[in-house]
């Protein structure tokens, strides 16, 4: 990625190097919006992986490592498209606040030229756009530099399919973000079977903002699935399922024939 600096010209000598260092280090621009990442937030986003796989547990951070990578690519990489993808518009809304409220943490960044709701356009021509996950809120986008798919695991295949090509001509990024849910989806395909993806997995124990003791409560007061799906990142198969998935791939056989009538 190009760097640009994110100021005008009227800044002096000392504000253009730590802005330059901002650019370089996307670690270092997280602290600057005001958050201190961890270790493994720090590797996600100075990573330059084209494809990744972000299998965290809930309340790990993993929507605030996709808002500073959403904002550094739009401050540093001018005229880029930015797609934040949500299941629900609810939840649109929710990640692209960790966008706005890491942009306004910053010390004189690029100046904004619109802001709505779900909507950030700088004036180096940087677009942010968050979208509720249906198929038909999102055609019609192209050159996208950055697609975030929020709560992947949730989010229908048909909608997957259909925003890849948007990386087609731009050679853009994406960014899957999830915890599972069940084995189903092409979150769950992709982690398993996908070539191509760099993988990060932080389960809840990892994470220094989760105590153990509430860890220990969650344990008791959840099924054992839902805990090691939620906080353990375990693809496991769902409450409503009549028969384990090994069960039924173990009854399933290449070598026999189908009846005939």
């Amino acid at each position: 990625m190009a760097l640009s600096p994110t100021m005008n010209i009227a800044m002096g000598p000392t504000a253009l190097v730590d802005d330059l260092a901002l650019g370089l280090d996307p670690a270092r621009f997280m602290q600057a919006c005001g958050m201190v990442p961890d270790a493994w937030q720090a590797a996600v986003v100075r990573s330059m992986a084209p494809r990744a796989l972000l299998n965290c547990s809930r309340q790990s951070g993993k929507s605030s490592v996709a808002a500073v990578v959403a904002l550094h690519q739009a401050l540093y990489a001018p005229e880029s498209l930015i797609l934040l993808l949500s299941p629900s518009l609810r939840q649109s809304q929710e990640l692209f606040k960790k966008v706005q409220d890491a942009y306004r943490m910053l010390v004189s960044p690029a100046p904004l030229q619109a802001e709505s709701a779900l909507r950030l356009e700088l004036a180096n021509g940087s677009r942010i756009i968050s979208l509720p996950g249906t198929e038909a809120t999102v055609r019609g986008y192209s050159g996208v530099r950055l697609l975030i798919i929020d709560e992947a695991a949730r989010v229908a295949d048909e909608l997957y399919y259909a925003v890849r090509p948007m990386l087609a001509v731009s050679g853009g990024r994406i960014i899957c973000l999830s915890t599972p849910w069940g084995k189903r989806g092409f979150f769950y395909e992709e982690w398993t079977h996908g070539e191509g993806w760099e993988r990060v997995k932080i389960v809840a124990p990892d994470c220094p903002r989760i105590s153990e003791s509430f860890l220990s409560e969650e344990r008791r007061a959840l099924p054992h699935l839902w805990y090691q799906s939620e906080y353990l990142c375990e693809f496991t198969d769902t409450m409503d399922h009549m028969f384990a998935t090994e069960v039924v791939m173990a009854a399933v056989s290449a070598d026999l024939k189908p009846l005939s009538f």
